[in-house]
């Protein structure tokens, strides 16, 4: 199959395609619209939004996404767990990475502040750069502009706590920063945000230039991110799977700050590792230096196939930790989960253990797991398999009449409840993606959210998708058009 093909609808060949777009007419369905739900889906463009503390940010981000999930308090520095959202404009979509809140650490906050900002400015596509239009331009926005220059991304200056149109002038002033029109704006309001929107839509690109990396040098190492909360072992398991000490190891939390990538022979094959700086756990206790291993910790999922999630098993499941599984579920990752420190644990923790996967980690049953020892190496020799297991299982593709007849036998063995004396049925569908395997179905009514938890566990009992999430779109047919 060639490329272009591949860009024009989602993975499907010409001939599956020309096949399900038939059957899409024959039901009743809008050809564009069906065309838009099998494309779109691969890597999305980065917009960092940066700017000093307190001039709004978050709410900028929550504007943006269009829903409250960026903390938002009245003073600076209030930092988060989440820093990259998936955000939608004028039928685009983008990744927004709030880079947002830093306390004034013991370095001062200028230096803080062109710390998240450069990391920030560095995984990005576009800036906006956020200022408080009120206070006007101060040094550590000259700073900032300096950086955002010398990076040489496109950029948008945003003018924030612009309320009414006696603000606007203030918001003039900023013409002066040289970044072009400041565009005024209230985040909190959402006045002026339309037109921001539509200014960043023209500088992000369509898709980011790198897809894992991969479209670049076919048949290159293997991406893995080693992600866990801090001081679990990561550094420890990087060094004994490399068999020498590459990486600092520390009994103080969090002694690494910035990926190290590693290139390692493992079971015959070379593989990329990118160790990544522990997640602290308390939000409000995250320090500068903190937030920013987050944000390296998101950095590295972007650039990974699969994450390998290491848990202490001999501590009691943290939600860091099932927080942390989620991050590289959400990124849409093969995952395969580490249980350290196996080698510590007696009788009575093993049954406890079991139990708290069985509750706290039932969303994930699909991650293939393997028990290790960093310390002494134990059972390293299973972690390969596990990620070839979920690899595979993230590159599996269904053909569409396969589906469609597994489709089939599903909705008539087990039909979806009545509601409101009306009964939705699955018409069909197609895998569109991999890479997550991404299916988009068809239906005649709206489906339940835990009808389409029971179509993922029986995807999952038939083809296997192993150690890798499922993305299951639903596209609800409007009135049965007359034939």
């Amino acid at each position: 199959m060639s490329n272009d093909t591949t860009a024009q609808h989602g993975e499907l060949g010409d001939a599956e395609y020309a096949e399900f777009m038939a059957l899409a007419a024959e039901e009743g369905f809008d050809a564009s619209e069906v065309d838009a739900d099998l494309d779109g889906h691969g890597p999305m463009p980065v917009l960092a939004i940066v700017g000093r503390p307190n001039v709004g940010k978050s709410t900028l981000v929550n504007r943006i996404i269009g829903r409250r999930e960026a903390v938002v308090e009245d003073r600076p520095g209030v930092t988060r767990d989440r820093v990259s959202y998936e955000a939608m404009w004028a039928g685009r979509r983008f990744k927004v990475l709030d880079t947002g809140g830093w306390e004034i650490d013991v370095l001062g906050i200028d230096a803080m502040v062109a710390a998240q900002a450069e990391l920030g400015i560095e995984q990005a596509d576009a800036v906006l750069f956020v200022v408080d239009a009120t206070v006007g331009a101060t040094d550590t926005d000259d700073a900032l502009v300096k950086l955002i220059r010398r990076a040489g991304k496109p950029v948008v200056l945003c003018a924030n706590k612009v309320d009414g149109p006696s603000t606007e002038a203030e918001a003039a002033y900023l013409w002066s920063l040289g970044l072009g029109e400041p565009y005024p704006v209230s985040a909190l309001h959402g006045r002026g945000s339309g037109d921001l929107l539509d200014a960043v839509l023209k500088v992000l690109p369509e898709a980011p230039p790198q897809l894992f990396g991969d479209g670049v040098a076919p048949g290159g190492p293997r991406r893995v991110a080693l992600i866990g909360r801090p001081n679990v072992g990561k550094s420890s398991l990087l060094n004994k799977v490399a068999g020498e000490d590459r990486v600092v190891v520390n009994e103080m939390a969090g002694t690494t700050r910035d990926p190290v990538d590693e290139m390692i022979e493992l079971g015959g094959k070379t593989w990329k590792f990118i160790d990544t700086a522990g997640i602290r756990r308390r939000v409000h206790l995250t320090s500068g230096a903190d937030f920013y291993a987050s944000l390296r910790t998101s950095a590295a999922l972007d650039k990974a196939e699969v994450a390998v999630v290491l848990v202490d098993a001999s501590e009691t499941l943290a939600e860091q930790d099932t927080r942390i599984i989620s991050m590289a579920v959400e990124a849409g990752r093969a995952v395969v989960i580490a249980y350290n420190k196996w080698d510590q644990l007696d009788e009575e923790r093993r049954f406890y253990l079991e139990r708290e996967i069985e509750r706290d980690l039932v969303q994930v049953q699909w991650a293939p797991r393997v028990n290790v020892s960093a310390k002494t190496g134990r059972h390293m020799e299973k972690l390969v398999p596990a990620i070839e297991t979920a690899l595979a299982g993230w590159e599996t593709r269904i053909p569409t009449a396969r589906l469609n007849a597994f489709l089939g036998e599903l909705v008539a063995s087990h039909p979806h409840p009545i509601r409101g004396g009306k009964q939705p049925r699955v018409l069909f569908g197609t895998q569109a993606g991999t890479r997550p395997p991404r299916f988009v179905l068809f239906a005649s009514g709206f489906l339940e959210a835990g009808y389409r938890r029971f179509i993922e566990r029986r995807l999952r009992e038939e083809f296997g998708f192993e150690g890798t999430p499922i993305s299951i779109s639903v596209r609800v047919r409007e009135k049965r058009k007359k034939k």
